[in-house]
C-alpha cells in the first residue's frame, strides 16, 4: 500500500469562519486548514501548529493583519504569508508587500484562484530551499578544495574523506606537521550530517596535563580552587557534532581511560561531579607521532588506539607530491593578495623550480608562510634567503649520499676504500630484509595502515608486525 501524501498545513487568520469552511471544502485533498479568529491567537498558533503557509486577513477586530505581519517578521524562519482582504485599496497592497507578504488576494475570491496563489508561493519556497541547499553543498565541497593539488596522493585523501565523512566511525588522521590534518578534520565534519552542529577542536599538546581533563569534560563548582561555577567541557559543547582531538599521542594514560569510556558508552562525569552526562559526539583525532611505538613503550592504551583507529587517513608530505607545489603557490598568492590588498600574483619560473625542488620539512604550512611573506613584502627574491635560513638541503635531482654502513663479518675493504661483503649469511639476510620491507610496506598501504588487517594478510602475529615496523623504521610517510 502506497504511503499517503502529507498534506500542506495552512493557518488561516481571519475573523470570518466561512473563509476556512470554503477553503476546506474546496481544497481538502491537498491542504489541511487550521484557523485563528484574531491576530493574537494567530501569532500563538504559528509556534504551536508550525504551518507551511499563512493566509492573513487585513481587517480584523483588535490587531490588524498588517500589525500581525509586523510581529511575525520578528520570528525566525516564519512561513510565507498571503494577505486576504475585502478592501482592495492600493495602499494595503503596497504596505503588505513592503512588510514581506508573498501575495495579496481580494475578497470575494475563487477557491481555485487561492490554490494557484498558494502553490505558486510554495513552489518559490521550494526553489529557494533547493538553491540554499545547493549553495551550502558547494560551500561544503569547497572545504575539500583546501587540499590543493591533483596528484594521486591528494586525490586518494579527498576520495577517502568523501567516502567516510557521513559515517559514525572514528577517524585517526596521521601525517607530519603542516600536512593539513585540521583541514581534513573540518572536511570530515562539513561533509557529514553533523555539519549544522559544532566542530570543536582541542589541542591535547597545548593544554597542561592537569587542566586537560577539566577542559574536555568540564567541572562542577568547587571541584578545585578557582572553580567558582559549573562549566561545560568541550565534549558537551560538541554534542550532536564533532570533536577534533589534535595531538592525541600527547594525552596522558589516566585521561585516555576516561576518553575510552566516552567512546564506548557515550557518557562521562565532570571533574568533581557524580552525574553521568550523555553525549552524541563523533570523534576525529590526529597525530604525527608513532602511536604503535608508544603502545609498546606503555605510553598509549592499545584498546583506545583500536577504537580511535576505525578509519585511518594518511596525509602525504609535500615532498611526495612536488607536482602540486605550483598549484599551491597560485592558491596562496591569491589568498594573501586578497587578504593584504596586494597585486603580486606570479612568481618567476626559476623561483617556482626552486620551490618545487625544496624538501619542505614543514610541509604545506611552511610553503604558505613563505608565500605570505612574499606577498606582504612584494619581493620573491626573499624565497632563496628563507630556504637557506631553513637549514635544509634543496632537492636538485641528484641523489643524497647514503650513510656509510657499519662493517659486518665477512666484509672486505678494497684499495679504493669501497666495501664488498662476501658473507653468504649477511647477503641473504639483507635480501630477506629488503623483501620483508617491500612486502610489509605494500600490505600496509593496501590496508590503509590498518595493522590488524595487515598482520592477517601477512599471516604473522600483530605483535611481530609492530616489531618489524619499528625495526625497519617504517612509518606513514614511506
Amino acid at each position: 500500500m502506497g504511503r499517503e501524501k502529507q498534506k500542506i498545513k495552512v493557518l488561516v487568520i481571519d475573523d470570518d469562519p466561512k473563509v476556512v469552511w470554503i477553503l476546506s471544502e474546496g481544497l481538502a485533498p491537498n491542504f489541511e486548514f487550521v484557523t485563528a479568529r484574531d491576530g493574537v491567537e494567530g501569532i500563538q498558533m504559528v509556534s504551536t501548529e508550525k504551518p507551511n503557509l499563512i493566509l492573513l486577513d487585513i481587517k480584523m477586530p483588535g490587531m490588524s493583519g498588517l500589525e500581525v505581519l509586523e510581529k511575525l517578521n520578528k520570528q525566525e524562519d516564519r512561513p510565507e504569508v498571503i494577505m486576504i482582504s475585502g478592501h482592495g485599496d492600493t495602499k494595503y497592497v503596497v504596505e503588505s508587500m513592503r512588510l514581506g507578504a508573498a501575495e495579496f488576494i481580494d475578497k470575494p475570491f475563487d477557491v481555485r484562484e487561492v490554490e494557484i496563489h498558494m502553490n505558486g508561493v510554495l513552489e518559490r519556497v521550494k526553489l529557494r530551499e533547493e538553491v540554499s541547499e545547493l549553495k551550502k553543498e558547494l560551500e561544503i565541497r569547497d572545504d575539500l578544495t583546501k587540499f590543493v593539488g591533483d596528484s594521486e596522493p591528494v586525490m586518494r585523501v579527498k576520495a577517502l574523506i568523501e567516502q567516510v565523512a557521513d559515517s559514525e566511525l572514528s577517524v585517526l588522521i596521521r601525517g607530519e606537521s603542516g600536512t593539513g590534518k585540521e583541514i581534513a578534520a573540518r572536511s570530515l565534519h562539513q561533509l557529514s550530517s553533523r555539519r549544522e552542529k559544532q566542530f570543536i577542536k582541542v589541542n591535547c599538546a597545548a593544554i597542561p596535563r592537569d587542566l586537560l581533563e577539566a577542559e574536555l569534560f568540564g567541572y562542577e563548582k568547587g571541584a578545585f580552587t578557582g572553580a567558582h561555577k559549573n562549566k561545560q567541557g568541550r565534549f558537551e559543547l560538541a554534542d550532536k557534532g564533532t570533536i577534533f582531538l589534535d595531538e592525541i599521542g600527547d594525552m596522558h594514560m589516566e585521561l585516555q581511560s576516561k576518553l575510552l569510556q566516552v567512546l564506548e558508552q557515550q557518557e562521562f562525569v565532570r571533574v568533581g561531579g557524580v552525574q553521568n552526562i550523555k553525549v552524541d559526539v563523533r570523534i576525529v583525532c590526529a597525530t604525527n607521532k608513532d602511536i604503535e611505538y608508544a603502545i609498546n613503550a606503555g605510553g598509549f592504551r592499545d584498546d583506545l588506539f583500536y577504537r580511535l583507529n576505525e578509519i585511518t587517513l594518511i596525509l602525504p608530505p609535500l615532498r611526495e607530491r612536488p607536482g602540486d607545489v605550483p598549484l599551491l603557490v597560485n592558491h596562496f598568492l591569491e589568498k594573501y593578495n586578497k587578504q593584504y590588498k596586494k597585486e603580486y600574483y606570479t612568481l618567476s619560473p626559476e623561483t617556482i623550480n626552486m620551490l618545487t625542488a625544496f624538501h619542505w620539512p614543514g610541509n604545506v604550512r611552511q610553503l604558505e608562510n613563505m608565500l605570505k611573506q612574499v606577498v606582504v613584502r612584494s619581493d620573491e627574491s626573499i624565497i632563496a634567503e628563507l630556504i637557506a635560513q631553513a637549514g635544509h638541503q634543496v632537492k636538485t635531482g641528484v641523489s643524497q649520499a647514503a650513510p656509510v654502513p657499519a662493517f659486518s663479518a665477512g666484509a672486505t675493504a678494497t684499495a679504493e676504500g669501497s666495501t664488498t661483503d662476501y658473507s653468504l649469511k649477511s647477503r641473504v639476510g639483507k635480501k630477506v630484509a629488503e623483501e620483508e620491507i617491500r612486502l610489509i610496506s605494500e600490505v600496509l598501504t593496501k590496508t590503509n595502515w590498518n595493522r590488524r588487517k595487515a598482520a592477517e594478510l601477512l599471516q604473522i602475529s600483530y605483535r611481530s608486525l609492530l616489531y618489524k615496523i619499528k625495526d625497519y623504521n617504517l612509518n606513514i610517510t614511506k
